[in-house]
């Protein structure tokens, strides 16, 4: 898998996967399951890649840019 997540980008997608996990302390009834969406940018960010940017064919990672 290529890196196409900068540094910036994870560090976001780690505070939003926090954010969002939270709702499963926060919320009450079945809306609280929503939260487990965080999962997803937490993903992202520990892999250091996102499907959706390599589908779009963006890129946030600094290191494609030197090659």
């Amino acid at each position: 898998m290529t890196r196409n997540v900068g540094n910036l980008d994870r560090a976001l997608r780690v505070l939003l996967g926090l954010a969002l996990l939270s709702l499963l302390f926060l919320l009450d009834g079945d809306l609280r399951w929503l939260g487990l969406i965080g999962l997803v940018p937490l993903l992202t960010a520990a892999l250091g890649t996102c499907p959706a940017y390599s589908i779009l064919g963006l890129s946030t990672c600094p290191l494609k840019a030197r090659r």
